[in-house]
């Protein structure tokens, strides 16, 4: 195998990696902030109010997070294409 082709699967392995790690992050931030402030009395079952709170607060979250990544991702390759 060429250098070439080692190099190349050994990036797309990182960025595999951060993707699951970004994954991860975003749940886990999904999870907390919403919890917090939709979940005031925890029970065995989620009433209407805290489903729909919980639904609009991911949707909310998700629409965020993909704004951010957009602008970022434009951003980068913004900064490559200068290089």
């Amino acid at each position: 195998m060429s250098e070439d082709i080692k190099t190349g699967e050994l990036i797309e392995q990182v960025k595999q990696k951060i993707a699951v790690a970004n994954a991860q992050e975003l749940l886990t931030k999904v999870t907390e902030k919403c919890f917090k402030k939709c979940i005031v009395k925890p029970g065995t079952k989620l009433d209407t109010a805290e489903q729909k709170c919980i639904s609009m607060c991911m949707d909310r979250y998700m629409d965020s997070w993909n704004l951010v990544s957009r602008t970022y991702g434009k951003r980068l390759q913004r900064e490559q294409s200068k290089m």
